[in-house]
C-alpha cells in the first residue's frame, strides 16, 4: 500500500518537473515578446557574450525586425530540450509580409539551473538556421496622385505632372534620394534602399500617404518566408486652394520671405509661399499677441492701464527702443496698436518667464509639427532666458525666439477661433485637433486691440474699405542695419466672421507695417473678393 502511494507520488512530481534549460527559455521568450533585450540579455551564456556584446545583441534583434518590417512579435510555450536544443514557437506580424510563424531553436550551454542560451545571429528570427541571414527584396507601387482642395492634380504620375503651373511647383516639391535621418524609419516600413521619396514640399509633408504599401518577398537563402505585392494609395486631397495659392504667390512676387494662409475654424491650410514653413526667424512685435493673452490672463495688465509716453524701456541698464525711437505709451490699446517696445518689455517681465513660454507653448510653438517638413516654431524654456533684459527681448518677439509664417498664422487662427487652436493640416476633410488656449473673453479682447492696430496703428496698410480687419506689424532687428529688419505681419478678417488667417515674412525688407502688411492686405483683399 505505502509503494503504491510513493508510485504515485513520483508520478506527480515528475510530471511537475520543468528542465532548467525551459525555464530559461521561457523567460528568453517572454523578454523577446516584450522588447526587453537587457532580459534577453541576461539569460545569454558567458561564451556568447564574449562573441557579441549587449549592443550588438541588441541591434542584431533591431535589423531583424527592421528587415522583415516587424510589428509584433509573439512566442508560444517553449518545448523540452532535445540534445541541448530548446525549440520556442515564434509568430511575427510583419507591414507588408503578412504573419511569419515558426520555430526558433535555442542550443544551451551548460545543463539545468546553470543553463544557458549559447546566442547566435540566427536566432532573431523563426526559420533561419545555423550561418543563414534574413534577407529581404521590395519595391514600392506607383506614386499616388496630390489634388488640390478642388480635386485639380497638383502631381501625377512617375513625371509629377500638372496644369496647375507655378501653384503646383510652388508647394508640391521634390523627390529624391531617402535623407540620412529618415532611412532607418522607412527601411523599417519597408522601403528600398533606393527608393526616391518626397524631401520638401507637399511630396515630403505627405509621405506616408503617398507611397501606399511596398511589396517584395521576405527570405532566407533560397527558400521565400513571405511574399507581398506593392499596393498603391488612393490619390490624396489636400486643402491647397489654388485661388487663394496663385494670390499669395503673386503678393510675395518671387521676394524672400514667406506667406501662409489658413482657415481658422478648420486649421486647413490654403497657401504657402516661399518659406512658408522651412525655416524660421524671429518673429518681432507680432509675438506681441502671445505676451499680452499671458498678462490679460494673469491680469497683469488691463485695458484700462496708462503707460508713460517714451522712447525706450530700460531694463538692465540697456535701452530697449521702440522702432525708430519713436515715443508712444498711453492706454493699452494705443500702446498695443502702436506696438511700444517700452510697454510690452516691462510687462514681459511682470508676466515672468515661465507664464511667457507656458503661454507660448499653449500657442504650439516647442511642439512636433503637424505637417512632416515644418520648421517648429521654439523659444527657450524658462531656465535658458537670462535676465530681466533677456525676458523683456524675449516678449516683444526677439531674444532666441524663432517662428515662421505656418506657426504665426496659427496663432492669428487661435485668436480669430475664440481662442482655440486648430492644429494645422494639409489633407482636407481630416479631422485636425484642437486646443483650448485661452477663454473667448480674451479672445474678443485680442481681435478688438488687434483690429485697432490696422485702424490707427502700424497696420494701417492692412486697411480694406469695406471689411474689417484684425492683424498685428512686427519688425525684427536683432542688431541688422536699419531698412535691412525683417518684416512681419499677421492679420485675420473679416475680423468678427473670419475665412481666412495670413502670416507674412519678408526678409532683411524693413518694418512690418510698411512693407508686410500690404503683402497681406492683397492677399486678403484678393481672397475675399473672389
Amino acid at each position: 500500500m505505502l509503494a503504491g502511494a510513493a508510485f504515485a507520488v513520483g508520478v506527480v512530481v515528475g510530471a511537475l518537473y520543468v528542465p532548467g534549460e525551459r525555464k530559461v527559455a521561457e523567460r528568453f521568450a517572454r523578454a523577446w515578446a516584450a522588447g526587453d533585450f537587457d532580459a534577453m540579455y541576461a539569460e545569454v551564456s558567458d561564451a556568447a557574450k564574449s562573441r557579441a556584446g549587449a549592443q550588438a545583441f541588441r541591434d542584431a534583434y533591431a535589423n531583424a525586425a527592421a528587415t522583415a518590417t516587424a510589428t509584433r512579435i509573439a512566442v508560444g510555450d517553449p518545448r523540452d530540450p532535445r540534445d541541448g536544443v530548446v525549440e520556442v514557437p515564434v509568430s511575427v506580424t510583419t507591414r507588408i509580409f503578412g504573419t511569419i510563424r515558426g520555430t526558433v531553436r535555442l542550443p544551451f550551454a551548460g545543463e539545468g539551473d546553470g543553463a544557458r542560451v549559447d546566442w547566435r545571429p540566427e536566432l532573431t528570427f523563426p526559420e533561419v538556421g545555423p550561418g543563414e541571414r534574413l534577407a529581404r527584396s521590395t519595391r514600392l507601387p506607383r506614386r499616388a496622385s496630390i489634388l488640390a482642395r478642388n480635386g485639380r492634380a497638383l502631381a501625377r504620375g512617375e513625371d509629377r505632372s500638372s496644369d496647375l503651373g507655378t501653384v503646383a511647383t510652388e508647394v508640391v516639391g521634390e523627390l529624391g534620394q531617402i535623407p540620412a535621418e529618415d532611412r532607418a524609419q522607412l527601411f523599417a516600413r519597408g522601403y528600398p534602399t533606393d527608393a526616391r521619396v518626397g524631401v520638401s514640399g507637399l511630396e515630403r509633408a505627405l509621405q506616408p500617404r503617398l507611397a501606399g504599401r511596398p511589396g517584395g518577398t521576405l527570405s532566407v537563402g533560397a527558400r521565400v518566408l513571405g511574399r507581398s505585392q506593392p499596393v498603391p494609395a488612393p490619390p490624396v486631397r489636400t486643402t491647397i486652394d489654388p485661388r487663394v495659392e496663385e494670390i499669395a504667390i503673386s503678393a510675395l512676387g518671387g521676394q524672400s520671405g514667406g506667406v501662409a494662409v489658413l482657415q481658422p475654424g478648420t486649421g486647413e491650410v490654403l497657401a504657402l509661399a516661399g518659406t512658408a514653413f522651412s525655416s524660421t526667424g524671429p518673429p518681432g512685435s507680432i509675438f506681441k499677441v502671445i505676451t499680452t493673452t499671458a498678462a490679460l490672463e494673469d491680469r497683469k495688465v488691463k485695458l484700462s492701464d496708462r503707460f508713460p509716453v517714451e522712447t525706450a524701456a530700460v531694463l538692465e541698464g540697456v535701452r530697449l527702443e521702440n522702432a525708430n525711437g519713436e515715443s508712444c505709451g498711453g492706454d493699452f490699446a494705443n500702446s498695443f496698436a502702436h506696438s511700444c517696445n517700452s510697454v510690452f518689455a516691462p510687462l514681459g517681465v511682470k508676466v515672468g518667464k515661465e507664464r511667457l513660454v507656458e503661454e507660448s507653448e499653449a500657442y504650439g510653438f516647442n511642439e512636433r509639427p503637424s505637417i512632416p517638413g515644418a520648421v517648429p516654431s521654439t523659444i527657450p524654456q524658462p531656465s535658458g532666458i537670462g535676465d530681466d533684459l533677456d525676458l523683456g527681448s524675449t516678449a516683444i518677439g526677439q531674444g532666441k525666439v524663432l517662428s515662421n509664417p505656418l506657426g504665426m498664422a496659427s496663432m492669428a487662427a487661435t485668436v480669430a477661433n475664440r481662442g482655440v487652436r486648430v492644429i494645422p493640416t494639409l489633407e482636407r476633410g481630416s479631422r485636425a485637433r484642437r486646443v483650448r488656449v485661452t477663454s473667448p473673453a480674451i479672445a474678443a479682447t485680442l481681435r478688438r486691440l488687434m483690429i485697432g492696430v490696422v485702424k490707427n496703428g502700424t497696420g494701417t496698410a492692412a486697411d480694406i474699405e469695406g471689411v474689417q480687419v484684425a492683424g498685428k506689424t512686427g519688425t525684427a532687428e536683432l542688431g541688422l542695419e536699419a531698412g535691412e529688419t525683417d518684416a512681419w505681419f499677421v492679420a485675420f478678417a473679416p475680423a468678427r466672421r473670419p475665412r481666412y488667417a495670413v502670416a507674412v515674412w519678408r526678409l532683411r525688407a524693413g518694418a512690418g507695417g510698411q512693407v508686410a502688411a500690404p503683402i497681406a492686405r492683397q492677399v486678403l483683399a484678393s481672397a475675399l473678393g473672389g
